[in-house]
């Protein structure tokens, strides 16, 4: 899957909503979706980033993006709504969510964590990506191949001494993903999958590991045949499972 080869029209008339859209992965995954022909509805905390990969993505061509700013840390179901309410309104419809947005928090024994950063960090790490998808489920419900992407770590499936909120959050995520799916599996069409993007070329992996040579880590533009595959067509069946993605030439 790491190798998939997307065809040029695999997410042609589709709505996608993908979050942290502004930089890193998001922006790889929205321009990659936009190229084989979904209409991306970018979602970040800050507009002119966003207005940036909204610019990059009408420059090359594709189809006309939405723009929906959302500070995920304050988001409540009423917010989440409006968005839902939004998204059907303007664009009739809705078939894939990408949550890519995520903050790292401290690398500190639990002994020594600040319970404010805990609290922030499970607020945007674990807590949106359910208010979120419980406001989006009606609207993927009616279509006839849904996506829904999380995303994971290494951390989330077997935690590490002094990764907090962060490694507790991708725990969660793992659960959550497990759990939704068993409940879609036989009441929709939506699949429900996790993506662990691994040691990527991202500012939070810089934070992470300050050290490191960033060019001695794939870039996000090659996990992407990945982000591809789970969610257009082809990945039909494939429900409640997490993946790790590798270094690809191809996107």
């Amino acid at each position: 899957m790491n190798n998939y080869q997307a065809s040029k029209d695999l997410l042609t008339d589709r709505v996608i909503l993908v979050t942290g859209a502004s930089a890193g992965i998001g922006r790889a995954a929205a321009l990659a979706y936009a190229a084989h022909g979904a209409t991306v509805v970018l979602m970040g905390r800050r507009l002119p980033e966003l207005e940036q990969v909204y610019d990059d993505i009408v420059a090359l061509g594709h189809p006309t993006p939405a723009i929906m700013t959302l500070d995920l840390s304050m988001a409540n179901s009423h917010e989440c709504q409006q968005v839902a309410e939004a998204i059907e309104a303007s664009l009739g419809r809705l078939d894939g969510v990408l949550h890519n947005a995520a903050v790292l928090g401290d690398i500190t024994p639990l002994e020594m964590y600040d319970p404010d950063t805990w609290d922030f960090v499970m607020k945007i790490n674990l807590r949106a990506p359910f208010v979120l998808t419980q406001a989006l489920l009606p609207l993927l419900k009616q279509s006839n191949d849904a996506s829904i992407i999380m995303t994971t770590s290494s951390v989330g499936r077997r935690a590490r001494a002094f990764w907090g909120a962060y490694a507790i959050s991708k725990c969660g995520i793992e659960g959550m993903v497990q759990m939704l799916a068993d409940e879609l599996a036989n009441t929709s069409q939506i699949r429900v999958n996790a993506i662990n993007p691994g040691a990527t070329r991202t500012n939070m992996r810089a934070s992470a590991y300050p050290g490191e040579d960033p060019m001695t880590v794939k870039t996000p533009e090659q996990t992407l045949p990945l982000y591809l595959y789970l969610m257009g067509a082809d990945s039909i069946g494939i429900t409640g499972q997490s993946f790790d993605a590798i270094a690809s030439k191809m996107a």
